[in-house]
């Protein structure tokens, strides 16, 4: 058998297509700008540019192959429909795959977890763990994560997302979890779907594609458990709950530990592990039980696990950790950058006023989004968690953050401005040594930049 991720032959086959010559590739993308050596470039169709357009630079940066829908002058696989191609070969994936997969959503976590995940399992099984890359979440994102999964991938962690119900309903038929995780329910994208209790139904079709004999993780620290545990029963042979009182997968202690994580003692079904994770916040224990639910669950070694959650380094918009040099002194940038929705906010906001050792805390937040007619109320409601976080001035971007604004007026400085560009200079004219600094917001805001910018205009003394 081929040590190739897939032959053009393979590929002509599962996407109902022509080959050109023969070809073997051993990575798959649709971004050209991803493109390596030996890649399969796929010419998506798009909302601005076509494929087709980047397929003689994808070729330039060392593709193997590409799939396309109008012949091309390098190797090739010539479909009707490149996105139904893409979906083909993801579908080919996971029916070839031997792999236990993991299946993880949720409004708030995924990504970390799924990360998590990932390091806990490659730990025990170094080399043979898949999982999805960045947040490719989506419809495009998952056959993209399946089609790349390894031929003799042991296991592999997929994320998926969903803006409207029926979403993941789709995804999780094409993934076909032997585990599905969901890490929580919050009130995230309200203007499509309408209420918490149906976030909580989009979520749960996870559990649709679930295998005979399937497990389903359901967070015990919601509202919505046993609404979630209803949809589970329907296809889920066992069911475990993670987080706080009776769940199967509990802390029985958390602590802040001195490296900034925390020490947490856990009941793990029938037997206690008392194991220590590097990431801070509250939010970061019910992560830390999800995965160790989730490896329990696929037979590993969550002692093993557990010594991953350790060593996890800063995930890049969800919780890095920069520490900067700033006239003689130091700054502490915390970048959450990446996604924001009430708890998540709430979340690292609690962290920030947990910071220990710094002279003021500023926080840079920019507007959540997908909150519908509940926008303006769910902003204000901010203002309770920046009080208790101790925050001494505020940076807000966007006519959405107002409603907060006028919340703290009096109480706490702030600046209300118009964009990323006007955010970076207010934080540039006010932060001085011994400043924490967090940045939040809904990745299309685009604070990443305002990360980006700091770090490379601060040198990092660590």
């Amino acid at each position: 058998m081929t040590s190739a991720l897939w032959t053009s032959d393979e590929i002509a086959a599962a996407a109902g297509g022509t080959a050109s010559a023969p070809f073997e590739v051993s990575g798959v993308t649709f971004d050209s700008r991803e493109v390596g050596p030996g890649d399969l470039f796929v010419a998506m169709p798009g909302t601005v540019h076509d494929g087709h357009k980047f397929v003689d630079s994808a070729f330039a940066a060392g593709a193997a192959g590409a799939i396309v829908s109008q012949p091309v002058s390098g190797p090739h696989v010539l479909v009707d429909d490149t996105f139904a191609a893409l979906q083909a070969l993801g579908r080919a994936s996971r029916e070839r795959s031997r792999a236990t997969i993991i299946g993880v959503t949720g409004s708030v976590g995924k990504t970390s977890t799924k990360e998590a995940l990932y390091a806990a399992l490659d730990r025990n099984r170094p080399g043979r763990v898949h999982r999805s890359v960045k947040s490719y979440n989506n419809h495009t994102g998952v056959p993209l994560s399946l089609a790349r999964m390894p031929r003799d991938a042991q296991f592999a962690v997929l994320e998926m997302g969903m803006n409207h119900a029926g979403e993941i309903h789709a995804l999780t038929m094409q993934v076909r979890p032997h585990v599905a995780l969901i890490t929580a329910i919050a009130p995230a994208h309200m203007e499509n779907l309408g209420s918490e209790e149906a976030i909580a139904d989009a979520k749960a079709e996870i559990f649709d594609g679930l295998e005979r004999d399937g497990v389903a993780i359901i967070p015990n620290d919601t509202a919505h458990r046993d609404r979630l545990v209803k949809s589970a029963r329907r296809h889920a042979d066992r069911i475990v709950t993670f987080g706080s009182g009776d769940a199967d997968v509990h802390a029985i202690h958390a602590v802040s530990a001195e490296s900034g994580g925390s020490l947490i003692s856990a009941g793990l079904l029938e037997r206690e592990i008392t194991f220590t994770i590097s990431q801070r916040g509250e939010h970061w224990v019910s992560n830390a039980l999800a995965v160790l639910a989730a490896v329990e669950a696929v037979g590993e070694d969550v002692a093993i696990a557990a010594l991953a959650l350790a060593d996890l380094g800063g995930l890049k918009g969800r919780g890095e950790r920069h520490t900067l040099e700033l006239d003689g002194g130091e700054i502490l940038l915390i970048d959450e950058s990446y996604n924001a929705n009430p708890a998540s906010m709430a979340a690292t906001l609690k962290s920030l006023g947990a910071e220990k050792d710094v002279t003021r805390r500023i926080a840079v937040l920019g507007p959540m989004r997908e909150l519908g007619e509940h926008t303006l109320a769910l902003h204000a409601a901010l203002a309770p968690a920046v009080r208790a976080a101790h925050v001494d001035r505020l940076i807000l971007i966007g006519d959405e953050m107002r409603p907060l604004a006028e919340e703290v007026v009096g109480t706490i400085s702030f600046d209300l401005v118009s964009s990323v560009d006007e955010a970076t200079h207010s934080l540039m004219e006010i932060v001085r040594p011994g400043d924490a600094v967090l940045v939040k917001a809904s990745n299309s805001i685009g604070l990443a930049k305002l990360v980006e910018r700091m770090v490379k205009g601060m040198p990092c003394s660590t």
